[in-house]
């Protein structure tokens, strides 16, 4: 009966429509930091200049991400992440302002991950509350697919701006611009998100200490460990994506153009079929092809066409599980803790996605990009290996209850 009433609950469509497309506004500040190392490049920077400024982002976020829940309560998350959502416009703009100053670059990261750490943070917090747990990974899934297009439109309008003879920092200012529509879009829907019932998710948002405990004794610390390597694979092959074109004489274009594509289209289309089967089936065998992509990467790629084909397999690897395992953090956290599950993924996310630009630009620097792409396949490997592990745990478990 409850599984009935679940499934009769229909969320307005043009209202989360309206959500997903003012995601996908904010998500263009965030996809705009994958053009630092062009900008830091052109003002006498480098890689690891581009990663301290990226990293500066990871510890705003952490202290975002803590205090996101307090602000939801208080506020509303709708109001919360479009107050915050100010920091975004604001980081954007002084991105392009002060590109070659670094002390000042950092301090706008700073704002950059205020703002990325609450909106991450409280969008799949709004839509657990709205939506029953068995609909949350098709709705996590166009959620996602939205900020994904968002994130990867900024570089795509910077290559733009670059055939039009515009220079870099034209990205960020349409990035401010976007961000800044957002935010008035998300605080002209609190009062119409504010109103729907909480039928799913009735506990507060605050992160505690026993509820870390809780949830992170639970088996939903297995997505969010994985979200955290996904989000070093992700954060680290985008943020020196220009990097890394530059060095096989390619056009970056073609890796977002190919990674998107597929992500978004794996997110909106194959989505719905993906979260119908098995999780940790569907998990082995996607996190299998983030192993592939880094392979090719590392090894295959040496032209145009091997160049998009690893995006394209990175893309489909890499989007579908994030939906996967977003579904797995809300629904196989203990009772009561859902939100706190979903914030904790959301901070794994960040030390991974932030995290490891700063790591990855002194290893470009000293070791070069080779070595930053071993050191990611091995990350995929591990990654791939918790899935194998999770697996084989349930089906000695199984063997066990039958003998």
């Amino acid at each position: 009966m409850l599984a009935q009433d679940e499934r009769s609950v229909v969320v307005s469509k043009p209202l989360f429509s309206l959500f997903c497309f003012a995601s996908y506004l904010l998500s263009l500040s965030y996809g705009s930091t994958f053009l630092l190392a062009l900008l830091v490049a052109g003002h006498g920077g480098n890689e690891q200049d581009a990663g301290h400024v990226i990293s500066a982002a990871m510890l705003s976020t952490f202290a975002a991400v803590l205090v996101s829940g307090h602000l939801s309560d208080r506020l509303g998350a709708a109001r919360a992440i479009a107050l915050c959502g100010l920091a975004l416009v604001i980081a954007n703009l002084g991105f392009a302002a002060s590109a070659g100053h670094m002390q000042l670059m950092m301090l706008f990261g700073l704002l950059l991950g205020v703002g990325w750490g609450v909106f991450y943070t409280l969008g799949p917090i709004i839509v657990a509350t709205i939506v029953a747990p068995a609909q949350r990974s098709r709705y996590f899934a166009l959620l996602s697919g939205s900020m994904m297009s968002g994130i990867g439109s900024a570089p795509l309008v910077g290559r733009m701006a670059s055939q039009l003879g515009l220079p870099v920092t034209a990205t960020f200012f349409v990035a401010a611009l976007a961000s800044l529509v957002g935010v008035v879009l998300f605080w002209r829907m609190a009062g119409a998100l504010g109103r729907l019932p909480d039928r799913f998710s009735a506990a507060v948002s605050r992160l505690s200490w026993q509820a870390t405990r809780k949830v992170l004794g639970s088996k939903a610390v297995f997505p969010i460990v994985m979200v955290g390597l996904g989000g070093a694979i992700f954060g680290g092959l985008s943020s020196f994506q220009t990097s890394y074109a530059h060095e096989k004489a390619l056009d970056y274009s073609i890796f977002f153009i190919g990674f998107m594509s597929a992500a978004i289209a794996g997110r909106m289309l194959v989505a719905g079929l993906v979260v119908r089967r098995d999780p940790y089936w569907m998990s082995c065998l996607l996190s299998g092809l983030i192993v592939v992509s880094m392979l090719m990467f590392k090894y295959f790629v040496a032209g145009n066409f091997g160049y998009i084909l690893a995006a394209l397999v990175l893309g489909i690897g890499y989007g579908l599980t994030y939906s996967v395992i977003n579904g797995l953090a809300a629904n196989e956290a203990p009772e009561g803790t859902t939100t706190q599950s979903l914030l904790l993924f959301s901070l794994a996310y960040f030390v991974g996605v932030f995290g490891f630009p700063f790591l990855a630009g002194k290893i470009i620097i000293d070791q070069g990009l080779s070595m930053m792409l071993l050191i990611l396949l091995g990350v995929s490997l591990l990654n791939w290996s918790i899935t194998l592990g999770r697996l084989a745990w349930r089906k000695a478990n199984l063997r066990n209850a039958m003998a």
